[in-house]
């Protein structure tokens, strides 16, 4: 990944459905500082773990057929409320003004999964989606894939 210039105040999010980590640049984009304002984690066990009970089943209006219902994959949902919220926060920030700019760093299927949640301004305040996985890596190394190629 070749790195970018992330401005001063600028808020970097790294997220997947389960975790969140919110920094900001407190240096510049020549030389960033990123601080972290918040880190978020869900606990989120297995679906398998979360069911109560097996899949139900239907019977056929015509017939004596039944099938069995889908289960519920919980694990899925839990992930998908844990980046409307993170959305829904952000979005409140944007229209705050405590935060102008952000860059998002999610994996792809994250991205799916919040870019319908986010309001007219937030997505103006976005200056970079990247569709990348960096929410389990540390901080000085996101910093490092982040702006690697703009220290010169």
């Amino acid at each position: 990944m070749s790195g970018s210039r992330i401005a001063a105040g600028e808020w970097i999010i790294i997220c997947d459905g389960g975790k969140a980590l919110i920094l900001e640049n407190q240096g510049d984009a020549k030389f960033p500082n990123f601080v972290t304002r918040e880190a978020r984690q869900q606990d989120n066990p297995s679906t398998a773990a979360q069911g109560a009970q097996a899949p139900g089943r239907v019977h056929q209006s015509n017939g004596t057929a039944r099938s069995s219902v889908e289960q519920t994959d919980w694990h899925d949902e839990a992930e998908k409320a844990f980046l409307a919220k993170l959305a829904h926060d952000l979005n409140a920030a944007v229209e705050a003004g405590d935060c102008k700019a952000l860059t998002l760093v999610a994996p792809p299927r994250a991205l799916g999964v919040l870019r319908p949640h986010f309001s007219v301004k937030l997505k103006a305040a976005i200056n970079q989606k990247i569709a990348k996985d960096y929410v389990s890596r540390p901080r000085y190394q996101i910093e490092k894939l982040l702006t690697e190629n703009h220290q010169a």
